[in-house]
C-alpha cells in the first residue's frame, strides 16, 4: 500500500536553484514509485518582492543584494549550468540578462492549481525564464506559457487583468514566512520535515525513504 506524503515546495520561479531542486525531487520520487501516493504543492515565495515593473539588469542587481564580483556571479552561472545539465534542465544564461518581479507569475500559478494544471505551469515557467530568457512578469508570455501546459488562455487572461488572487498568494508567502522559510527552494514533507536548497535527488530520496518509514 502507497505511503501518503504531502509536499510543498515553496520557490520562485526566478530562482535557478528552484529550477534544479524540483528536478532532483522529481528523480527521487521517480526512483521511489508507487510507495509514495504524493501530494505536491508549489507555494509562494518572491526572491524579489519589491522588483520594479521594468526589472534590473541581473549582473547590477547581484552585486547590489549581494555585493558579488562580476567573476564571482560567473563562477556561480557555471555550477549552476554544471548542476543543471546533471539533472537535464538547461540553463542559457546568456539569454538571461535581467531580474523581473513575479507576482503575477504567482497569481497565475495559484489559479492553475485549482485547475489541476500547477505542476506543468511551473515547470514552464523555468524553462521560459532560464532557458529562453522570457520576462516571466510580461502577460504576453505568462498567457503564452499557460496556453502551451494546455490552460484556458481567456480565462488567464482574467486573473492577469484583474487582482485575482492576489490576496491568497500574499497570505501563502506570509505564512512560510512566520514559519522560518527565509530563502528557497524549501522542500515541507509533511508539514513537519524540511528540506533546505536544490539538493542531489539522492538526500531527497533518503529523506523520503526515512519520513515514510515513520508514517
Amino acid at each position: 500500500m502507497a505511503t501518503p506524503v504531502k509536499i510543498d515546495f515553496v520557490s520562485d520561479v526566478s530562482c535557478p536553484w528552484c529550477a534544479i531542486g524540483l528536478k532532483s525531487l522529481q528523480k527521487a520520487l521517480d526512483a521511489i514509485g508507487d510507495a509514495a501516493e504524493v501530494e505536491l504543492h508549489f507555494q509562494p515565495f518572491e526572491l524579489n518582492p519589491n522588483m520594479v515593473p521594468e526589472g534590473q539588469d541581473i549582473v547590477e542587481h547581484l552585486t547590489e543584494k549581494y555585493g558579488s564580483t562580476p567573476a564571482q556571479q560567473e563562477q556561480a552561472r557555471e555550477m549552476i549550468r554544471a548542476r543543471g545539465a546533471e539533472v537535464g534542465f538547461d540553463f542559457a544564461m546568456g539569454k538571461r540578462d535581467r531580474i523581473y518581479n513575479t507576482f503575477d507569475a504567482h497569481r497565475l500559478l495559484h489559479w492553475a492549481g485549482i485547475e489541476g494544471k500547477q505542476r506543468e505551469l511551473k515547470e514552464a515557467l523555468f524553462a521560459a525564464y532560464f532557458t529562453l530568457g522570457d520576462d516571466p512578469s510580461a502577460h504576453p508570455v505568462l498567457l503564452r506559457v499557460a496556453g502551451e501546459v494546455g490552460l484556458d488562455t481567456v480565462a488567464a487572461a482574467e486573473v492577469l487583468k484583474s487582482n485575482q488572487y492576489a490576496e491568497e498568494v500574499r497570505q501563502h508567502e506570509q505564512f512560510f514566512q512566520r514559519h522560518g522559510i527565509n530563502s528557497v527552494p524549501a522542500v515541507i514533507i509533511n508539514e513537519r520535515h524540511l528540506i533546505s536548497g536544490g539538493q542531489p535527488a539522492a538526500v531527497f530520496e533518503k529523506a523520503l525513504r526515512e519520513i515514510m518509514a515513520k508514517a
